[in-house]
């Protein structure tokens, strides 16, 4: 929600902006002030062009980033007055919209920099739990998804015979035998963990993803090797998850934490609107008429 706003309010600030540039038309030329373009009674000078280009920039991307904009502010003086040709505007509309602009662009700051301030971060467990059950509807999974051991070793890899032996390993030291093996020589590999990943992913690039019956693939192997013309594969499941089942919550936890940040971003906005509405109601510091 908070990224939509942000997108929305980056766009108002780039049409308003140029807008008001645009607003000269119809001004009387300043003799006191070095002219750069000009469309119909609409002027560009040079102090305007003032901030376009950072420090720091090569003399020849700033030569071609101002004539960029001129370029553009003369396409969009000449697409205005075209415009106020073929129909009619409503200037104080426009007048009105550009306020409203400035407005939300402001409210949008000082509500940043408020949350910014106020914003409780830190997520408990059980919160996240609350959360997960209390709307576990959704939360259904539109993929296939696994904990899993997968392998994609070169076929001229040492000591391939015991690479089972080791996936299937319980013993710390076999573990971190077939870890030192993965990083030696496997191209690709993922040991598993607690972590839940969709299937597809864990398996791209090899032929396990062509398998077309991917679900029924899953409840019948439990162990799989396969090879192509390069490499073996192997794939040990631990547990699994098919698409359209409740997902687990390690699956979401990420999901459920930044919803529950945006909800206190919200929340912090319309307190920080209601504080500063109600402090001046009660300091009389508006008033409404005709009501």
């Amino acid at each position: 929600m908070m990224r939509s706003v942000i997108v929305v309010v980056v766009l108002l600030v780039a049409f308003g902006c140029d807008f008001i540039k645009m607003r000269s038309d119809g001004a009387e030329l300043d003799a006191n002030r070095q002219l750069v373009a000009k469309v119909g009674t609409a002027y560009l000078y040079r102090d305007e062009l003032a901030g376009i280009v950072p420090a720091k920039v090569e003399k020849t991307d700033s030569a071609a980033r101002v004539e960029a904009y001129i370029d553009s502010w003369v396409r969009k003086q000449l697409l205005i007055q075209e415009a106020t040709k073929k129909i009619d505007i409503n200037e104080a509309e426009v007048e009105r919209k550009i306020l409203d602009y400035r407005y939300s662009i402001i409210a949008y700051e000082y509500q940043t920099y408020y949350i910014k301030q106020h914003l409780d971060t830190a997520i408990s467990p059980a919160e996240i739990e609350k959360y997960y059950q209390e709307n576990i509807d959704n939360f259904i999974l539109k993929q296939n998804i696994i904990r899993a051991t997968f392998l994609k070793v070169p076929k001229n890899a040492p000591q391939i015979k015991k690479v089972k032996d080791l996936i299937f390993a319980k013993t710390d030291e076999g573990k971190a035998e077939l870890k030192s093996f993965c990083l030696s020589f496997s191209a690709a590999y993922h040991i598993s963990d607690s972590t839940w990943m969709i299937f597809d992913e864990l398996v791209r690039n090899s032929p396990i993803v062509e398998i077309p019956n991917k679900v029924q693939f899953l409840k019948t192997n439990p162990y799989y090797e396969t090879e192509d013309d390069n490499y073996l594969y192997f794939l040990k499941v631990d547990e699994y998850r098919i698409s359209d089942n409740v997902s687990p919550l390690e699956f979401v936890r990420d999901e459920i934490s930044n919803i529950i940040l945006n909800k206190r971003k919200v929340e912090l906005a319309k307190k920080l609107e209601d504080e500063v509405y109600n402090n001046a109601l009660e300091q009389n510091d508006f008033e409404i008429y005709g009501r």
